[in-house]
Parts: structure tokens; sequence; C-alpha cells
């Protein structure tokens, strides 16, 4: 599996004739079993006990596009863009050509004391994309970008206190992790090392908009807020977008009341729901935008962009910063956001995902509708989609597996684990787009709604 990728990237799926979990397979989870914490990535038993049915997960061995090949040979088309990362596709020629001539010259620099040229290239392009003055902290993920802003609300405002969603999901380092409203299960075993001064309003979507707001109110009128948090869609929360005009009258409650208001951008932003910024096309004027996930092109790079005003209480560094790491602006991550920005920017890129997304939104509406499927709703925010099924996780689970059988990678989502979430490339062809259109309108009749 070491040899040049021998596909384009644009195939449809194909599965060979014992299906996923071959012998390479099964002998390299066999093996992840023995080293890796078991609460990691979910195995035979856990699954089996979720969905009935006892399989492992898949090993990727290459990626190119939208296709992913796994070490047994099967190709796959694939619906998460690796968690959303690969909006470009899978292994960009742009992204690889820029990260193997950086290979070429330097992998490693010193961060915050003696920075690569490559780091304040990229901190000039992302304080370039927002329309104020702005200054901008990297980090390797986007917990560590929200950990940045987090901070960054706390030195500004002097307050601890951050007003967080029901259902939104930022990370799982401590900062981001208390302010996780995504499952209580990820939060309670930490519960006592984590921020007190967390409060949860339930998410601002359109059935819920004025109980947001009049949380949002009563939290930031006791005067402890710094920080308001919020994902202009829910990502992994089940694709749920803010309410018409909502991220807008949190940001003006905000900064009535003196805290700050953060965009997570990390799903959001880069062009994924059709435009650069969704907060901005909200209507929104963050005080902080924290990205990630496409940035790199594949790599861990992410940013906190701040408005300069807030960065100020920072202070001006002696050769101590107070808040950095090792691999701070490491120059290969950066090489490769620099070639990723470079691609997006592109107006024929903007154009790729509108059409793409508008196909993909076409496909699911002509398959899904049909009785007996148990589709509950539709939501698309761009290349951003959710499928709310009935039946719940156990059921979205054996869709996942069904559809995997078929060549397609899915993900789920929502509280309820009930939301087929899916963040493919932009780099999707109609062919692939209907592909999966259609298997997936046959796997949801075989698995009925109990």
């Amino acid at each position: 599996m070491s040899d040049p990728i021998p596909f384009p990237g644009d195939l449809p799926p194909l599965i060979r004739e014992n299906g996923p979990g071959g012998d390479a397979t099964r002998a390299l989870v066999d093996l992840l079993a023995s080293v890796e914490c078991p609460g990691l990535t979910a195995r035979r038993r856990r699954r089996e006990e979720l969905t009935g049915a006892s399989h492992d997960p898949i090993v990727w061995a290459q990626a190119r596009g939208t296709n992913v090949l796994d070490v047994d040979g099967n190709r796959y088309v694939d619906l998460t863009g690796g968690f959303g990362v690969a909006l470009l596709g899978h292994g960009h020629p742009e992204v690889v050509a820029a990260v193997q001539a950086q290979a070429g010259t330097m992998l490693h620099a010193l961060g915050d004391v003696y920075p690569s040229a490559q780091k304040i290239l990229l901190e000039s392009r992302l304080a370039a994309l927002v329309p104020w003055a702005a200054r901008v902290i990297l980090g390797l993920s986007g917990a560590d970008a929200i950990e940045a802003a987090l901070k960054t609300a706390m030195l500004a405002t002097g307050r601890p206190g951050v007003l967080a969603f029901e259902g939104s999901y930022h990370g799982l380092s401590y900062g981001a992790l208390a302010a996780c409203g995504y499952k209580l299960s990820f939060r309670a075993p930490f519960a006592e090392q984590l921020n007190p001064a967390v409060r949860f309003a339930p998410y601002p979507s359109a059935e819920a908009v004025e109980r947001s707001l009049d949380a949002a109110r009563v939290v930031l009128a006791e005067g402890r807020t710094g920080a308001v948090l919020i994902e202009p869609t829910l990502g992994r929360g089940g694709v749920e977008p803010a309410a018409e005009g909502a991220l807008a009258a949190l940001a003006a409650l905000a900064r009535e009341h003196g805290a700050l208001l953060i965009a997570d951008e990390i799903y959001t932003g880069l062009g994924r729901t059709g435009t650069w910024f969704q907060s901005e096309a909200m209507g929104c004027e963050p005080d902080i935008v924290v990205i990630g996930k496409a940035l790199g092109g594949g790599l861990p790079v992410s940013a906190a962009i701040l408005r300069e005003g807030v960065a100020r209480p920072w202070g001006t560094s002696v050769g101590e910063a107070i808040h950095t790491s090792t691999f701070l602006g490491n120059p290969l991550a950066c090489a490769a956001a620099l070639a990723s920005l470079d691609v997006l920017q592109r107006q024929e890129t903007a154009a790729m995902i509108r059409r793409c997304a508008a196909s993909i939104e076409r496909a699911l509406r002509a398959s899904l509708q049909a009785p007996g499927l148990g589709v509950r709703r539709l939501t698309f925010a761009g290349m951003l989609v959710g499928v709310t099924i009935e039946g719940g996780l156990r059921r979205a689970l054996a869709v996942c597996r069904r559809m995997l059988e078929r060549g397609y990678v899915l993900l789920t989502g929502g509280v309820d684990g009930d939301v087929l979430t899916l963040t493919p490339p932009a780099c999707m062809t109609d062919e692939q787009i209907d592909g999966f259109a259609e298997a997936l309108a046959e796997v949801l009749s075989e698995h009925a709604a109990p």
C-alpha cells in the first residue's frame, strides 16, 4: 500500500467480495486493541452492543479526492471528508506539492522564539480574512484555537464565565470540554476539573430562538460572563443552523454586557457553507473567529482570529510567552495552510462548492422523500448536511454500517445520534452524488424504522 496512489479520486465505490474487514484490517485492529487506550477507537464489542452486529472499523491506507482505499483494497467514497478537513478533497495536488517542497527545506522551527517565514506569512494571510484589524493565535487543533479564544476572553474582560449552548461541540481539551453541550457523558468523568462558571442556553434554532435569547439575557445580566461561544450551525450536534438574526442578537447582548462573542467556525468556515464565514453571512460581527479543519488541507493547524482591541490585554511578550507550544506555527502545517488558502480563495473553488452543495441537495431531496424511509428531516448548510432519521442511534449505526459495505463512509451525529452528518469534499462528481443518494434510499428502505 506504499505505492503511488493508483486512482484519480473521483471513482465510484469498489468493494471486494468479502466486504470491509478483511485479513489485513483484522490484523491491524487486533494490534490496535492491544496497544491503544480502550476508550478511543470503537471496536467489535462496543459496536455489537449498539448495533447487534459484530464489526470493526476499516483501516485507511490511501486517500485522494473523494476516494479512500482501505488496507484490504476496498475503495470508498468519503462523505465525511475526514471530519470535514478535506473540503478540497483528500491530497489536493497543490497542498501536497507545498508540503513536499517544505519538507525538503525545513520541518520544524522555534515557534514563538525564532519563527519560520511560513508562520509569519500564514498569520498575515489569516489576519486579512476578516474586515477588521486583527491579530492571530495559531494552534494545532480546533480545541487549541478554542482554548486561545477563551483565554483571550478572560484576559480582555476579567471574567471567567462562559455562555455556551446545548448541542454544541468545541473540542475535548478542558476549556473546550467545559463548554461542550453535545453530550453530558463527555463532561461527566472530568466535571470536578472543569470551569464551573460555564452556563448553557438552548441553541438558538428557529424553534428555540426566543427561549435561547431569554436565557442569554438572564446569564449575561449577572455580570460574570466574559465569553459567548457559539457555532453558527451545530456540526457534530446535528447540523442545526442558528435562526435568522440570532447570532447578531447574541453579539449585541454580549457587547451590552461587556462579554466577547466567539464564533466557532471550525466546521462552517472557509467556504463550506457557501460563504467565507457563516457568522458574517448571518449578520454577526464576532470579536473572535475560530477556524481549523479545512485550513490545513489535511495537516493539523488552526487559528483564533482576534479583533485587535481584544488582543491587547495579552500584553507584549518579553521572551516567555504565556500561551505557546512546541509545534506552534509548524512550517509544514503552515505551508499546507497557505496552499489551501490559495485554492480556497479562488472564485472557481467557491463556484465548485456551490455546485456540489446544490447537487447534493437536489439528489437527497429527490431520493429521500419517499414514504417508508423513516427520514424525519433534511438540513442543508452548503456542504454541511444532516439527514435526521427515525429509529435513533441503533438504526443510524446500522445504516452507516450497511452503507460502508456498499462503499460509502458516513458518520452519525446529533445529541441522540440519529443524524447522518455529511461533510464531503466539494469535488464529488454528480455520478458519485447520485450513486450515494440512491444507495442511501435503498439502505433506509432495507433497515426500516422500528
